[in-house]
């Protein structure tokens, strides 16, 4: 999808990239469930995963394209920091705030960006969770 035709609300939550939708793709933000080979070190750092499932389907995470992160605070969480933490937190991240962002290619050639939102999503889910955010659609 070009970005000329996303609504202005939209382009203010597009994740921070060199190369941001540099292509085609297909916009989907669907909660997706995924499985490591061996499980991450830290909860909510955890990498990118060897494969997830969408919808029936689950797809094999063959290579990671790139990578890159965003410790942005938003809503009101943006109001509750001094202004000289929040650079800090925005270049390092603070602990349930931002984004892990990965490009992967699957096992049938498909490109998917998908991102880990570290914020938790009440008292008795701490964890983050994770989002299948577009697909890139290749010509």
């Amino acid at each position: 999808m070009p970005l000329a035709s996303l609504p202005a609300c939209t382009l203010a939550y597009l994740p921070r990239s060199p190369d941001t939708f540099p292509m085609e793709t297909r916009f989907l933000s669907e909660a997706i469930e995924v499985a490591f080979d061996e499980e991450p070190l830290l909860e909510k750092k955890p990498g990118c995963p060897d494969r997830f499932v969408w919808g029936e389907e689950t797809f094999e995470i063959v290579e990671m394209l790139t990578e890159w992160h965003d410790y942005r605070r938003r809503g009101r969480m943006a109001q509750n920091m001094r202004p000289e933490r929040l650079a800090r937190a925005s270049r390092q991240g603070s602990w349930g705030v931002g984004r892990d962002y990965y490009r992967v290619r699957t096992a049938g050639g498909r490109i998917f960006d998908l991102y880990y939102d570290r914020s938790p999503k009440d008292a008795d889910h701490r964890k983050g969770s994770w989002v299948l955010y577009v697909e890139i659609l290749e010509d």
